[in-house]
């Protein structure tokens, strides 16, 4: 049985704000709230971590920081997401070793997914399903079968994205995702709450 919790929700450059994204984001109880923020200062995101921390304490959304393990710790955050650029595991849990934190690292490829294995994430990240502007040097996308394909082989819990929204969402779940990031479809909407609960009408009727 795969660990299923739907929507992961992953904050970038939200028109409305990341404060009132946050706030929509617990108002629908989304399992994963993660801030990522690509060229920003360390103080500016720091400072946002601290106003989303504040938002989603106490609440079902979890908390979750982008690259950055020293900036998740520093807030007390509930997890770190690393790239397979950025520091191994072993190492950030050496430096963050507080119980019960969350790593989560991305992969790109059927090889990169096997290899996390030994890693022990607490989850991983696959994608990109589809091309994606989200990133400056974009990962080449691996297509909807390709995609789920490799959710339907990992034994550790997953999250696909890349390209994601509610035209291609039933699809990619039918594919073998079980759960999912959707990020411009969020971030570009004026109505974040509105559209999360489109994302997850879509995500509970394939169930």
């Amino acid at each position: 049985m795969k660990t299923s919790y739907g929507l992961y929700m992953v904050m970038t450059n939200p028109v409305v704000g990341y404060e009132a994204c946050a706030r929509a984001a617990v108002n629908c109880g989304v399992p994963f709230v993660q801030l990522r923020m690509k060229n920003a200062s360390r103080e500016e995101i720091v400072s946002n971590a601290w106003k989303i921390r504040e938002i989603t304490r106490g609440t079902n959304s979890l908390f979750i920081v982008n690259d950055d393990v020293s900036i998740a710790k520093e807030v007390d955050a509930d997890g770190v997401h690393l790239g397979q650029s950025d520091m191994p595991l072993d190492e950030a849990r050496k430096i963050w070793d507080a119980p019960g934190k969350i790593f989560g690292l991305s992969t790109h490829s059927e090889a990169q997914a096997e290899a996390a294995i030994a890693q022990r994430p607490d989850y991983i990240g696959i994608g990109p399903v589809f091309p994606t502007p989200t990133k400056a040097i974009a990962d080449p996308a691996l297509g909807i079968e390709r995609a789920g394909a490799i959710a339907q082989a990992t034994p550790l819990p997953h999250v696909v994205l890349g390209g994601l929204d509610e035209t291609n969402l039933a699809e990619v779940l039918k594919a073998g995702a079980v759960n999912y990031c959707a990020v411009r479809a969020i971030m570009e909407s004026s109505e974040p709450e509105v559209e999360i609960r489109t994302l997850q009408k879509i995500w509970a009727d394939c169930r």
